[in-house]
């Protein structure tokens, strides 16, 4: 298990998945970039015995579950591509939203289901954009937890933008310099805003966790709405979204035809999830391991794509924790096999 963090005990998971590897036969070291000793191949990072963390030295793993912060791992790049050389990593990028964005576009199967989206290099281009939407949203490309997003609207000869719950009131010349602001301090996708409401009218998504089993397929981790506080449109958790048991959650939003809306998510969450990564492979030679899909649907029951995560985490809820962790533990085993059997395919 790959990490920015050195100590283990500052990375609430590690311990599942030491739990977890150990339950399905699996040894499990935690270590952070630092700890790779290339002359002597082994890793000077800490395993669980004895009800606590100890520090171990133990030869390169057969496989590397790849987790903690992308950016904060980058800073050890040389270190990681060297592993990658002998050692198959479980978890790799799909880029950021313009790129999944784009290549979904480009390869046309699920274009059907992009919002149009297109970054704003100008003032004058964000005004043209919204004449024709009149309701947008403005997201930063490389962003996470809904941090940053807003809905504009017109209102009158103003224009209203909503940051979380909180809204504010611009004439044309604030807008203006509002937009010029932001967009000169990072780049920012404008998408026209897709109504998906409950029937009480709050702003809602679902969020499709798909990931890699012991057998290389597609499975569902989970599937749940994501119901945006009343006055926003942001439905993350972490901009005070709440969760609800999607089975309830159907019945109460589509009645009878509950069961063919929730059959409607797995098949779509499935056929994008091999989608992605038959591009990933074309694109990359790389395979992907877990996504996380945000979707909506609109007043016809029609699923737009909001975005597409390669770090999902956890499910909030549902009791779900540890069966995340023993897909992934599965998944790493199934590498660590293949390796073994075809080390030219790994």
């Amino acid at each position: 298990m790959l990490h920015h963090r050195k100590y283990p005990q500052k990375v609430i998971k590690s311990f599942a998945y030491a739990a977890v590897a150990k339950a399905e036969g699996a040894d499990l070291i935690y270590f952070s970039p630092h700890a790779v000793d290339f002359n002597k191949k082994v890793i000077n990072g800490y395993v669980y015995e004895n009800g606590a963390w100890q520090k171990a030295e133990r030869p390169f793993p057969d496989v590397i579950y790849n987790t903690g912060s992308p950016d904060k791992l980058a800073k050890s790049i040389d270190i990681i591509k060297k592993l990658k050389e002998d050692i198959p990593f479980t978890t790799n990028s799909i880029g950021n939203k313009l790129n999944v964005y784009e290549r979904l576009k480009i390869s046309g199967e699920f274009s059907n289901y992009l919002i149009p989206s297109e970054i704003i290099y100008s003032t004058k281009h964000f005004f043209s954009l919204f004449d024709l939407y009149n309701k947008v949203i403005l997201k930063p490309v490389i962003g996470h937890q809904g941090r940053d997003i807003l809905f504009i609207s017109g209102c009158g000869d103003q224009y209203k933008v909503l940051v979380d719950t909180i809204e504010y009131f611009f004439n044309y010349n604030d807008m203006r310099k509002y937009i010029s602001g932001i967009i000169n301090k990072e780049s920012y996708l404008l998408q026209p805003y897709i109504s998906s409401k409950t029937k009480a009218g709050l702003a809602y998504d679902f969020r499709l966790h798909v990931q890699k089993n012991e057998e290389n397929k597609w499975i569902i981790a989970a599937i749940y709405p994501r119901i945006a506080p009343n006055g926003s449109v942001i439905s993350n958790i972490s901009k005070g979204g709440s969760t609800y048991y999607l089975e309830p959650f159907l019945k109460q939003e589509f009645g009878d035809n509950w069961l063919n809306i929730k059959k409607y998510l797995e098949k779509f969450a499935l056929q994008l999830a091999n989608n992605l990564e038959q591009i990933q492979y074309d694109y990359f030679k790389e395979n992907i391991d877990e996504l996380g899909i945000d979707i909506g649907l609109d007043d016809t029951r029609k699923i737009w794509i909001y975005e597409v995560n390669w770090r999902p985490g956890c499910p909030p809820s549902f009791y779900l924790e540890l069966d995340v962790v023993k897909n992934m533990v599965r998944y790493a085993m199934y590498l660590a096999n293949l390796k073994v059997k075809n080390p030219e395919n790994v």
